[in-house]
């Protein structure tokens, strides 16, 4: 279920699309899954970064990391591997800021 190719964003809004876009395109369950799990999260930690404006900074993706490690009992161990999986290629969007 990996990403294509690393994607690049040029903000959250620009991500909230692609993620979206997601759901009208021929996609897997588990991806359509992963994407809307971390979209949550994604989303979460926005509201402490800024707004959809934002770049996807790395500051961002340790805060989605972090939430992440801290909800891992949610979901069965397979679905925590497919969650991890997409959130690891989906992390490489993620600049050094």
């Amino acid at each position: 279920m990996p990403i294509e190719e690393k994607k690049s964003f040029e903000n959250i809004a620009a991500l909230y699309l692609y993620l979206d876009n997601l759901f009208d395109q021929d996609n897997s369950d588990d991806q359509l899954f992963a994407s809307s799990y971390l979209r949550g999260f994604i989303s979460l930690s926005v509201i402490e970064f800024g707004d959809e404006s934002q770049v996807l900074s790395q500051g961002l993706a340790v805060s989605i990391d972090e939430k992440l490690q801290a909800a891992r009992t949610e979901l069965s161990p397979q679905d925590r591997k497919i969650v991890q999986d997409y959130w690891l290629d989906l992390k490489q969007s993620f600049v050094s800021v």
